[in-house]
């Protein structure tokens, strides 16, 4: 075992060219604000350095066996495979025993587990160890490159070798198969029903069912062919048979039947073996129990009369939890992990079922032991898996529906815990990115999408013995938590307990109850009178949403005279302590307790308020968001002791049976500890304790959800996204509109001229001059030009009405109106299927009138008059038809009723159909009804799971211990399957990304990005572009992005057999067309969490690329490499590293926070921030490293950087929704990096629409504030939500600052606009400051502060009104009359 060593490592905060002027203590804002006091702390990291840079230091050492050579006895070397290393322990025994007893001959045996084959020395061991072997033994290799290693090794020794065993893996190992004349070299191609099983592509886990029901009876009736053939076959379902029966006994006789049938040296030698031991395929196991049960009652009538069981084991009303275990742990001896799990459930109080199936379909035992045959009722009130695989399927192919099927009838919570696999208990306690990719993909990721929660590690391996162990602490914690969900189903409702917990973020006043696209108090309220009317105890409930805020904030929203939130607990310092075990842990980085933050000085605040049984608390913030020196810290500190106090008052005090976090998000999950698989010590873990979490969660945020699931252990709840509407034109927008009507009807008269001048004054006044190339007014210009003018103004302002912006805010339990569905609908419908056939409705409408849809986008896009008026006129035509549809279907209060008794007469022509009615009156009424019909049936599914309502039906089922359907998280309009939401969330398969569709949309996307740059940059080619990897963009387009990443690089994805990729291949130079693009990759902190697969599949990819011989103008990442390498004098490989995120369990680059919080004094320091954070490398040469700070080479690759890029995917989250785009924007930074000082371009790709754009960064700047920040239908839907409005507008104001902070790309007259908008206009004024005084103040700050830093030049007359105002808000938000 290669040592591990820790080297504590000071980060370095004190150089003064990294800090900039942070040294001076001196706050930016202090020049026209109040001074806020600074506090600084340095903090130890430990890093942990590990042998080979690999998951796992384990080697087949402790797997070999060298008998004494004994003249005249041959010796039988055997070299065998596994996934796991269950059978070690079971193989060893059999050997050591054949060695002790037999006579006839010496076995020598090593074995090698899948994972350690990809360190280059051990598989060179292993091809040495094939050499000279007689018999390869391989089982469970479904990892596509090592299973690649694995066939090229065994192949060059395959027609030597005298025997070949494959058990279940991928085809291309299987086919390796050879015993005698029995092969499987030409698996999937043969008539035989064996290889039939392999054929089916959608062969799921009923392939392993039928394999084991051929390997039952296939002996019998091979016994009596005379053929070789069929002796042959029948040796090896014998084998099979023999290694899933798995005990020494069985591997003994396997081993003397295979050696004596097989090995020429044995061959004379009559060997007896006896037939193999057969276990139940599925039955009910318990270590106590005389037998294996194929019959619940009679398992649960043993269980009746055990006199071994303590009295509360013996009570009827016990908890019963169902267990799903490995037959092949029970039946290799391997299941000590198993028994503590039972153990410690049954020591705690509670029964168990504990099942097992020897296939990988599990669903039918579940059924068969869990439901009571009789009544249809579940025997269990929780269901543990410690297997860690999908219900259905395990390793191979997954059968998820088949799996959800299965759970919903059983219908109680179901946790899928992990034992380790690829790493022994001391890996992976001394990992940061905890779990092994491989394992997070395989037992993970994909139990999340059957709706398994908590992937506890609850056992770990020996490295010696390769036997699994129970992690006794894990044990106790998994146990906990099992019964904890347990008593939910069995506890009544008037007494259980409920933490609601909201954010308040950034920490302001203004700010609590912060969620994305929610209105959480009305929400709440809406949330605490349904529980109310269900039978829960909801005592003194205001009578409105606006009370409640008023008891929780302690005055009507956040307004005057109150300094602090509702104290609903003080807490001593002692009782802290003694709650909080882990307490000594954060005074490192915060001292002694109570400290500052949640605190009085002497006792610690939790804030909050009671109603009977449910609590509504504030989760305290990150707590270092106003402090500079802390932001620049390279990895995150610990949580503060007000954040452990109110976790443990939740879970020690008010006793919470299970807490509901509210919204879209907290800071719980992104705190400090392993990615995935956490222990004991992972801050997240000891948090939240043992409370069951359900999280309501945005449903076009899978990523986060995931990480909140993985990390806090939630069961994630989908909430929708507010409506989205056009966002229409407003003022001189809407002149433009009507001046290029006028023009349309009058161009050919005398007039023409005239109107193109008012055209183009009334653009310049709209500041569209930015945009659209515009001549000089009263220049003559011919009437072919005024055309082009005007049509590139008229495509400029359809864009901004037709683009989507979502209105006002969501309420749970509110779903839309049909009449608020039809914007969505529109947009579901303009995108086209094919994998459904289905054409989208503008593609259908175009070939009306003899056009192909792109080129009617090309034309539009380009300022052709005629397109650009053929596309308006599609736009609205999709619009007036898919209008026509959905009030068929609507009532007169604009509800959606009987969606298909409505349309069912429709579809059975009774009726006319309403579009085509509507049709019938435009220029469009010849469509194609077959296609038309097609697309408005997917129309009418898509709007009943719009309008569904489940939102508060799963809270309640969550809370009542019942099973939530899983559902994927993306974009509704993408993925209508994202609805109804009310769904537990998941993301998807990792390796299953980026898809072939994906690969065409991004080609498109980057040979635009690519034809823009060379026109802004003289016909060159960008030789680097810059740009950022996002979790969830990648979730809901498939993987787009990192397909973009690919294809700049110029390689292919590979897909596998399950249809995984794990693999790339270069394009030609030729077949590319343009030389290969260097890049630099920002990944999120999420996408690291979700992807990691897919970044060590990068970093190959771009590694692969710098080592082709081509020449160094063809190919950018070779040429910037060689440089940096001979700079760097290192590698190649190591140069090319291109492949960066934060430290492991760090997110974000905290420029976000330190803009957020105004606590910056320059460009640089935020800069330092950004560099220090981001720069972790991934390194897939020893990807069990983690994350390495590679800031040098990081800052190199910048530095080539001529372009910056992101992506915007969905409508709802554009550049100003959120702070995290600025946060990862590094245009300026590259520009003080490059050593011409040059300024990058700056791109955006839009595809949140069919036409994709690529825009340069201010133009979509400008775009964004046109369409929402001074867009009034935008601004007014936001202030009908009152104090969650004001925050809204506030929100986006700053985050244009932090675009200028980050690129300078924003345009002074966004501020001059927005001030016109909120401040100048004494009725909307009044209208902020008295909505929400807090946020008001933030907002006056915020323009301050734009115009201090030089980011916004106005009159001083302005400025003067802003202070004056912000003095006046500050008086009265403190109570102080003047």
């Amino acid at each position: 075992m290669a040592s591990l060593v820790s080297s504590p490592s000071t980060i370095p905060i004190t150089k003064p060219d990294q800090i900039s002027s942070i040294s001076q203590k001196h706050n930016f804002l202090n020049s026209f604000l109040p001074k806020k006091p600074n506090q600084s702390n340095n903090f130890k990291v430990n890093c942990a350095v590990v042998g080979n840079g690999l998951f796992t230091q384990t080697t087949q050492e402790v797997r070999r066996i060298v008998p004494q050579k004994i003249q005249g006895i041959p010796t039988v070397k055997i070299v065998y495979v596994v996934l796991e290393a269950q059978y070690q322990s079971s193989l060893t025994a059999a050997v050591q025993t054949l060695n002790k007893d037999e006579t006839f001959a010496q076995f020598e045996v090593v074995g090698y587990l899948v994972e350690e084959l990809r360190d280059e020395n051990t598989y060179k061991t292993f091809c040495q160890d094939l050499e000279d072997a007689n018999v390869f033994i391989g089982s469970l290799i479904f990892v596509e490159e090592l299973a690649v290693k694995i066939k090229t090794a065994v192949e060059k020794e395959r027609d030597r070798l005298d025997a070949v065993l494959v058990f279940p893996s991928m085809p291309e190992v299987m086919r390796l198969n050879k015993l005698g004349s029995f092969s499987m070299s030409q698996l999937g191609q043969s008539k035989s029903p064996f290889f039939q099983l392999f054929k089916k592509k959608k062969q799921s886990a009923a392939f392993a069912d039928s394999m084991l029901k051929l390997v039952r009876t296939l002996p019998k009736v091979l016994k009596y062919l005379p053929s070789d053939k069929a002796q042959d076959a029948r040796l090896y379902i014998l084998s099979l048979q023999f290694w899933l029966g798995g005990s020494p006994d069985n591997l003994i006789n396997f081993l003397k039947m295979i050696s004596g049938s097989y090995v020429p040296a044995l061959k004379s030698t009559k060997i007896d073996y006896s037939d193999p031991v057969l276990y139940l395929d599925t039955g009910i196991w318990h270590p106590l129990a005389p037998t294996m049960y194929d019959d619940v009652k009679e398992y649960l009538n043993w269980y009746g009369t055990r006199r071994d069981a303590s009295e509360k084991l013996k009570r009827r009303d016990a908890p019963i939890i169902g267990l799903v275990l490995q037959r092949s742990h029970i039946v290799t001896g391997d299941e000590g992990h198993y028994v503590a799990v039972i153990m410690e459930l049954e020591a705690r109080g509670a029964k168990v079922i504990p099942i097992f199936a020897g296939g990988l379909d599990f669903s039918g035992p579940v059924d068969r032991y869990f439901v009571d045959p009789i009544t249809k009722k579940p025997f269990v009130n929780s269901v543990v898996s410690l297997t860690g695989f999908a219900l259905v399927g395990g390793p191979a192919r997954q059968d998820h529906p088949k799996a959800i099927e299965a759970l919903m009838k059983l219908d109680v919570p179901y946790i899928v815990a992990l034992p380790l696999v690829f790493q022994t208990t001391e890996e992976w306690l001394n990992s940061t990115l905890g779990l092994h990719p491989i394992q997070v993909a395989l037992q993970v990721a994909l139990p999340e999408l059957d709706g398994g929660m908590e992937p506890i590690v609850f056992a770990g391996r020996d490295p010696r013995t390769g036997k699994s162990h129970a992690l006794h602490k894990r044990v106790e914690q998994l146990c906990t938590r099992a019964i904890k969900w347990a008593e939910l189903k069995r506890k009544s409702k008037t007494g259980k307990r409920l933490a609601i917990t909201v954010f308040s973020f950034p920490p302001d006043k203004g700010n609590v109850g912060t969620a994305a696209y929610l209105n959480v108090f009305s929400s709440i309220y809406s949330v605490l009178k349904e529980l109310k009317r269900d039978g829960y105890n909801v005592d003194g409930l205001p009578d409105s949403s606006e009370a409640l805020i008023e008891e929780i904030i302690h005055d009507k929203e956040a307004q005057f005279s109150s300094p602090n939130l509702n104290v609903a607990y003080k807490m001593g310092v002692r009782e802290y302590q003694t709650l909080t075990t882990y307490s000594n842990l954060l005074e490192e980085n915060w001292g002694k307790p109570p400290g500052n933050l949640n605190s009085d000085g002497e006792n610690l605040l939790v804030y909050g308020k009671q109603y009977g049984n449910i609590f509504i608390g504030v989760q305290p913030t990150f707590g270092y968001e106003g402090d500079p020196m802390r932001l620049l810290f390279s990895k995150s500190a610990s949580p503060h002791h007000g954040f452990a106090a109110y976790y443990s008052f939740v879970e020690k005090i008010f006793k919470a049976d299970a807490v509901l976090h509210f919204g879209t998000h907290g800071s719980l999950e992104f705190m400090p500890g392993k990615q995935v698989g956490m222990s004991d010590v992972c801050y997240p873990d000891s948090l939240i304790g043992n409370i069951p979490n359900i999280y309501y969660y945005a449903a076009n945020n899978p990523s986060e959800a995931t990480v909140a699931k993985r990390r806090s252990y939630a069961n994630t709840i989908s909430y929708l996204t507010p409506p989205a509407e056009n966002a229409g034109l407003y003022k001189g927008l809407k002149q433009l509109g009507e001046l290029i009507s006028s023009y349309q009807s009058l161009k050919d008269t005398g007039r023409g001229q005239q109107i193109v001048s008012s055209i183009i004054s009334t653009a310049k006044q709209c500041n569209l001059d930015k945009d659209v190339d515009l001549p000089e007014e009263g220049d003559e210009i011919s009437a072919k030009e005024r055309d082009l003018v005007v049509g590139k103004v008229y495509s400029k302002i359809m864009e901004i009405e037709s683009r989507l912006l979502p209105c006002g805010l969501h309420i749970i339990g509110e779903p839309p109106t049909a009449l608020e569905a039809i914007a969505t609908l529109v947009n579901i419908a303009a995108l086209d299927r094919p994998e459904e056939g289905i054409s989208s409705l503008p593609s259908i409408l175009a070939d009306t009138v003899g056009r192909d849809i792109e080129d009617v986008y090309r034309g539009s896009n380009n300022g052709v008059l005629k397109d650009v008026e053929l596309l308006r006129q599609i736009t609205e035509t999709s619009r007036g038809a898919i209008s026509a549809f959905v009030k068929k279907s609507t009532n007169k209060n604009g509800q959606v009723v009987d969606v298909s008794d409505k349309l069912s007469s429709v579809f059975g022509f009774s009726i006319s159909e309403p579009w085509v009615e509507y049709l019938s009156d435009t220029k469009f009424s010849r469509a194609d009804r077959e296609k038309l019909r097609v697309i408005f049936a997917f129309l009418s599914d898509c709007l009943k799971l719009v309008v569904a309502d489940n939102e508060l039906g799963s809270l309640k089922q969550a809370l009542e211990g019942k099973y939530v359907e899983p559902g994927p998280g993306g974009d509704p309009i993408r993925n209508p399957k994202v609805l109804p939401t009310g769904k537990n969330i998941h993301a998807l398969d990792p390796q299953s990304i980026p898809t072939t569709a994906a690969m065409q949309s991004a080609k498109v996307v980057v040979d635009r990005l690519i034809e823009r740059q060379k026109v802004d940059n003289g016909g060159n080619y960008p030789e680097t572009v810059a740009l950022v990897l996002w979790g969830t963009d990648n979730i809901k387009t498939y993987g787009e992005s990192l397909a973009q990443v690919l294809w700049m690089i110029g390689v292919m994805p590979v897909s596998d057999a399950f249809g995984r990729v794990n693999r790339v291949e270069p394009v030609s130079l030729e077949e590319l067309g343009r030389p290969r693009i260097d890049v630099v990759v920002n990944c999120s902190g999420v996408f690291r969490d979700l992807f990691i697969n897919q970044m060590n599949l990068l970093d190959r990819a771009i590694k692969m690329v710098a080592e082709l011989d081509e020449p160094v103008e063809q190919n950018y990442v070779r040429k910037h490499a060689l440089e940096q390498a001979q700079t760097l004098g290192v590698g190649v490989r190591e140069a090319a590293t291109r492949v960066f995120s934060n430290a492991s369990g760090s997110y974000s680059s905290n420029v976000n926070l330190a803009v957020e919080n105004s606590t910056w004094n320059d460009e640089k320091q935020l800069q330092d921030m950004y560099l220090s954070r981001k720069s972790f490398a991934f390194d897939s040469d020893a990807p069990g490293a983690g994350m390495m700070e590679k800031r040098q080479v990081f800052e190199m690759a910048l530095s080539t950087a001529d372009a910056t890029f992101q992506n915007l995917d969905s409508s709802e989250i554009s550049l100003t929704d959120v702070s995290h785009y600025f946060d990862s924007d590094p245009t300026n930074l590259v520009q003080n990096l490059r050593k011409d000082g040059k300024k990058p371009s700056a791109y955006i790709a839009d595809t949140t629409t069919a036409n994709a754009q690529v825009r340069t960064l201010s133009e979509t700047m400008r775009l964004d504030a046109r369409t929402k920040l001074l867009n009034p239908k935008w601004y007014e839907g936001m202030l009908s939500s009152g104090y969650e409005g004001v925050r809204e507008i506030e929100k986006r104001l700053t985050n244009t600052v932090g675009w200028s902070a980050t690129s300078g790309q924003v345009d002074n007259w966004v501020y001059e606009e927005a001030n016109t908008t909120f401040i100048k206009d004494e009725e909307m004024l009044k209208r902020l400051m008295n909505s929400n005084p807090n946020s008001f103040r933030k907002l006056l700050q915020t323009f301050l502060e734009a115009n201090g830093r030089g980011y916004w030049d106005t009159s001083e007359e302005n400025v003067d009104k802003l202070r004056q105002l912000y003095s006046e808000v500050e008086d009265k938000i403190e109570g102080i009359d003047r």
